[in-house]
């Protein structure tokens, strides 16, 4: 998601005094019908404990059309039995057809491309292709948002498509503090779930999360907490 003045002076006077709408996104895996405002960007950043190991995660994107929002980022892997680090670097591009409305829904398309660089030894480039339609729908005047995720991803490695899908929920407990609910996966593997808090520091601008989840069946192995930060700007770009 990112001059007169520093850019890094700007931006932050930019994130905490100017208001902007609320969106969905960290901690969801599942993606809302909703875009970063048009001509602003944000950065979602998380870390994520598994049983034996951390990943690192930084997506900053930003709304360049009005209905258009692209993300470039990736993660840094460090796993904790064999000493040794890996990469992930995404790229992505998400529009609506149909905006969320308050006791309405949306939907749009998102596409994307997750590479792996080192899986693919002189391939740095070298990944998966996926996309997905996201749909939300909004009741008790956006109260409860329920999200829904179906999509694909060309597994390179095994030679062949998968599915993939999401269900995700926010419940607002009070203008500040939500709570996150959701299960996904994709078709020929175990499906994980996950629960957790977001709050917002500053209304719409500084967001903070935690999260608790696990795979279906695999209690002992599969479990994970993450705790994230997300920042949103004023639109900026125009």
């Amino acid at each position: 998601m990112i001059r007169r003045a520093p850019p890094a002076v700007s931006l932050l006077a930019a994130l905490l005094f100017a208001p902007l709408a609320t969106h969905a996104a960290r901690p969801l895996i599942t993606d809302d019908a909703r875009t970063v405002d048009p001509y602003a960007c944000q950065v979602e950043s998380w870390v994520k404990n598994n049983r034996s190991s951390r990943e690192y995660w930084a997506l900053p994107a930003c709304n360049f059309t009005g209905n258009l929002e692209l993300t470039l980022g990736g993660a840094k892997t460090d796993d904790d039995i064999t000493g040794t680090q890996t990469t992930d670097v995404l790229l992505q591009g998400k529009t609506l057809f149909k905006p969320l409305e308050t006791n309405g829904y949306g939907i749009g398309l998102a596409v994307g491309y997750a590479a792996h660089p080192a899986s693919y030894a002189g391939h740095a480039l070298r990944g998966d292709p996926y996309f997905y339609v996201p749909t939300s729908f909004s009741f008790n005047n956006d109260r409860f948002v329920l999200h829904t995720n179906l999509g694909a991803r060309h597994a390179r490695d095994q030679g062949k498509a998968r599915g993939t899908w999401g269900v995700g929920s926010e419940t607002m407990v009070n203008p500040r503090l939500y709570v996150i609910a959701e299960t996904y996966g994709e078709s020929g593997a175990t499906a994980s779930y996950q629960l957790g808090v977001r709050f917002w520091v500053v209304p719409n601008h500084v967001q903070i999360d935690t999260t608790y989840g696990n795979r279906y069946g695999n209690h002992a192995d599969g479990h994970w907490v993450s705790i994230g930060l997300r920042l949103l700007s004023v639109p900026f770009l125009k």
